[in-house]
């Protein structure tokens, strides 16, 4: 065949299988072109899930007769006019693609008026022909009707999911342009009868209001608030705690400045702050705003605009990891949620130190050595709270709890119920503490601490290991060989497409030492670093401290009750067991009054 050019509405076609590919595709570049126009107010209307009608109206800025026409023309935009500003750009939308590839799937009237215009004026768009502008009354703004979506296309129509599932996606899209744009009303409209209508929101107060309706009560009873700043890279927004945890991931929500994304390395970045916390199998939630230069970021990486490309995408990785790691490190004993009835303010170092009573070392004058092999340690913590050492506690509850000054945030030990868990009672109400998962997270963070002042020791193999690789693998890893040495494996090339591991991280000298070769080179490859080695290792901790700890039935004394308090106190993430299971529960007196119908 030989070569020709292709007809415009072809073209058009063609680009409308990239950019449109259900209602709620269309939904969105209609949105973000309202959105790009000043638009304070956006109404969405759909019949039969957006399949039949698509409607979006605004109040921005509007297009004058002249420039309506040329809207429907391929690859025309106000929003970029040189690469310099390609670069930089900061709208919604930039390439000048979607209202003509829509144009040429379904019916679309394109209506506007402008500050300048008398009154407005429509374009009747049909099977890639844009006829004239003809008058219509119109107030300032743009309306957008599409109807009968894909109806010359009847081979992707079939591809069209049920009403509800159509309007469900045109739903969940709303919802993130209404986490996105707080100032923007956004009102949705399905068969005729009004579903949301969320006005502008201006205030924090209003803000935590259509938070509340897009995220749910809960999320807001245990979110987190993030503003944090550093060279000139910023994250902001709120990160539910641990214990508020989802079976999907249908919660979260990042923008990179003010655009929604789906990343593969903020997802990285997430999931490792949320490690040691998390339950297994389950999702965080969050709603969270990076904002960074424009030139910092590539938006113009994807069709549909969701995913994008950062300049030094190892720089965001540790930023966004360290930031949400340092917010969920008080997620514990001490930290504040809003309207979760948790206890008081964190206890700094200082403050924390005058509830301590010295904690599980003071009270039995000894701390197990890090330094000892495994199994000593493992024995070590496992007869830390045992009866010997009961013996020799020092009984300093009742002193605490006479003594004047502030009530600690877990309180002070009442009782010990079924040799599982510790009753406390604190200015709130009633503390319910799991004494095994609350030592296993006091051991757990012990262990990495020593871990990590002593660095990944390595082990010398007695038998070199020969592990088969890809030529673009022996290369990184002759290019990382430091990096690789740091992380406790000593690996030389022996051949274009073979290398050698002659060290492995002393804990890790049992693991598959192929397969975490590879693991690590995947990860450096792809992300700039790698975790591969510190989460195996952290494992291996985890399973010590778990093994280490106070077990069920273990009679404790008010003293040793009340020293595991102190020491939850003083340590990061105690709100959680390393296996992600909550270590605490705060019952406050409104809700045991509420238990007991007290007051009715």
């Amino acid at each position: 065949m030989k070569i020709r050019q292709l007809p415009d509405h072809l073209i058009n076609q063609i680009a409308a299988g990239e950019v449109v590919d259900r209602p709620a595709s269309v939904v969105k570049e209609l949105v973000e072109n309202s959105l790009d126009a000043g638009a304070q107010r956006i109404k969405v209307t759909l019949e039969q899930g957006g399949k039949r009608v698509i409607r979006v109206s605004d109040d921005g800025e509007g297009m004058s007769r002249d420039d309506l026409a040329l809207a429907l023309q391929r690859h025309a935009t106000s929003k970029i006019a040189s690469l310099e500003e390609l670069e930089r750009v900061a709208t919604m939308g930039f390439r000048g693609e979607a209202l003509p590839s829509i144009a040429s799937v379904a019916r679309l009237d394109l209506s506007s008026r402008h500050a300048s215009e008398k009154h407005g004026w429509v374009v009747r768009a049909r099977r890639g022909e844009v006829p004239a502008a003809e008058p219509a009354a119109l107030q300032e703004g743009t309306r957008v009707d599409v109807e009968d979506l894909f109806y010359n296309v009847p081979a992707r129509r079939k591809f069209l999911r049920a009403d509800k599932t159509e309007f469900a996606q045109v739903d969940q899209l709303l919802r993130r342009f209404a986490l996105a744009r707080f100032d923007v009303g956004f009102e949705l409209e399905h068969n005729g009868k009004s579903v949301s209508v969320l006005p502008p929101a201006g205030g924090e107060a209003e803000q935590e209001r259509r938070l509340q309706r897009v995220m749910g009560k809960d999320f807001i009873e245990h979110a987190i608030r993030m503003d944090d700043q550093r060279g000139g890279i910023a994250l902001r927004g709120w990160v539910a705690e641990p214990r508020y945890n989802r079976a999907q991931a249908d919660r979260q929500f990042f923008f990179v400045n003010g655009r929604a994304v789906r990343d593969r390395l903020v997802a990285h970045a997430v999931r490792s702050a949320f490690q040691d916390v998390l339950y297994h199998g389950r999702h965080p939630a969050y709603v969270l705003y990076l904002e960074l230069p424009p030139e910092a970021v590539d938006v113009n990486v994807h069709p549909q605009k969701q995913e994008v490309r950062f300049r030094d995408a190892r720089m965001v990785h540790d930023f966004l990891y360290s930031t949400l790691h340092r917010a969920l490190a008080p997620a514990g004993a001490g930290a504040v949620r809003p309207g979760a009835g948790l206890p008081g303010q964190a206890a700094g170092p200082a403050e924390a130190g005058r509830f301590a009573g010295g904690g599980l070392a003071a009270a039995y004058g000894r701390q197990p050595d890090m330094n000892l092999p495994v199994h000593e340690q493992l024995a070590a913590y496992a007869t830390v709270l045992g009866a010997g050492g009961a013996a020799a506690a020092v009984q300093t509850g009742a002193a605490e709890r006479s003594g004047e000054g502030p009530v600690p945030p877990l309180g002070y030990a009442l009782a010990q119920l079924h040799g599982v868990y510790v009753l406390s009672e604190n200015d709130q109400g009633l503390v319910l503490t799991d004494m095994h998962a609350a030592h296993e997270r006091i051991t757990y963070e012990r262990l990495k601490r020593r871990h990590a002042e002593g660095g990944i020791r390595g082990q010398r193999l007695l038998v070199p290991i020969d592990v088969r690789v890809g030529e673009t693998e022996a290369d990184l890893a002759e290019q990382r060989r430091d990096d690789l040495a740091g992380l406790g494996l000593l690996v030389d090339r022996s051949g274009p497409e073979s290398l050698v591991v002659r060290e492995v991280p002393a804990l890790l000298a049992q693991s598959d030492a192929a397969q975490l070769l590879r693991d690590v080179l995947a990860d450096l490859d792809s992300l700039g670093r790698s975790g591969r080695v510190e989460a195996a290792t952290n494992e291996i901790l985890s399973t010590m401290a778990c093994h280490g700890s106070v077990r069920a039935n273990r009679s404790l004394t008010l003293a040793e009750m009340n020293a595991l308090l102190r020491d939850m106190e003083r340590t990061e993430r105690s709100g959680h067991c390393n296996h992600g299971r909550p270590t605490w529960v705060q019952l406050d007196m409104a809700t045991l009054d509420r238990l007991f119908l007290r007051g009715r």
